[in-house]
């Protein structure tokens, strides 16, 4: 089906697009990553263990 000028101009897209979601993955893993290094952080200063070995 070949479809007109005026026809493609009234094709809309949605509202979230794969580029958004892949952005909001990232930044949740991030923020996740984040989180496991400051408790680390926090349990080694608490326990005083410089290192985990």
């Amino acid at each position: 089906m070949i479809l007109d000028k005026e026809s493609l101009l009234k094709i809309s897209g949605g509202y979230i697009s794969a580029t958004l979601i892949n952005a909001i993955v990232k930044g949740v893993t991030m923020l996740m990553e984040l989180g496991k290094s400051l408790g680390s952080t926090i349990r080694r200063v608490t326990s005083n263990k410089p290192c985990g070995i």
